[in-house]
């Protein structure tokens, strides 16, 4: 499988590799377990039943001053055009095949923002926004998470980077009408990072935060709030 992928090295050397890469333009979020059981915990504004746009999506991201002190906003990466290749994992080998014919797992409305907290080196968090019917939105994210699952290790290329990736299920919170939630594990050149992925569908919204899980656990309540409701 060769896609094209839109995302430097960073955070998200995996969720730029392995998220962007399978799911070609806009479904940076990959995943791996989904528990569907409706649930909205401490309250707050009822989802929106139609799908908004990705100017009213960006009102909804977290921003410095939601996450606190110490927080940085990064840069918009460069476009990059390096092939992606997976190897090792067929179901997302097919999954890429199906995203590079736009079958569905294109969600047009999206916003994206990423942030460095200055407290750790190397600690990021980033948030992602969909917006479409609950079904689209359902099937497409668990369609990857799925996929996911399905190869607990195999290897990302892209260019001349090679990365080890190993999936973890991880429970997800309680949250909104659907969960899933994954630990995300890369090594290259001998250095081993692990990057936590949650994605809340609540509504017509889909909210990914991925990042150092206990940022990921630290700010998606604040995430899923926000994005129910524009402040």
């Amino acid at each position: 499988m060769r896609l094209s992928t839109r995302t430097a090295l960073g955070l998200s050397a995996l969720t730029v590799l392995a998220l962007t890469g399978c799911s070609s333009r806009t479904e940076p979020a990959g995943a791996s377990a989904a528990s569907s059981a409706p649930a909205h915990r401490g309250g707050g504004t009822p989802s929106a039943s139609a799908p908004l746009s990705s100017a009213e999506l960006n009102q909804r991201l977290l921003n410095e001053s939601d996450l606190g002190q110490g927080y940085t906003r990064k840069p918009e990466p460069a476009l990059r055009n390096d092939d992606v290749t997976v190897i090792g994992c067929p179901a997302l080998e097919k999954l890429g095949s199906d995203a590079a014919t736009g079958s569905g797992l294109d969600f047009t409305r999206k916003a994206k923002e990423s942030f460095t907290y200055t407290g750790s080196s190397n600690s990021e968090v980033s948030e992602e926004l969909y917006s479409d019917s609950p079904a689209k939105l359902s099937k497409g994210i668990g369609k990857v998470f799925e996929a996911m699952l399905s190869c607990p290790s195999y290897q990302v290329t892209s260019g001349s980077t090679v990365l080890d990736m190993g999936t973890e299920k991880t429970s997800a919170p309680d949250l909104g009408d659907e969960q899933w939630s994954q630990l995300l594990t890369y090594s290259a050149s001998g250095q081993r990072s692990v990057v936590k992925q949650t994605a809340i569908r609540t509504g017509s919204i889909l909210v990914i935060v991925s990042g150092s899980p206990g940022l990921v656990d630290a700010h998606l309540d604040k995430a899923l709030a926000k994005a129910r409701t524009a402040r």
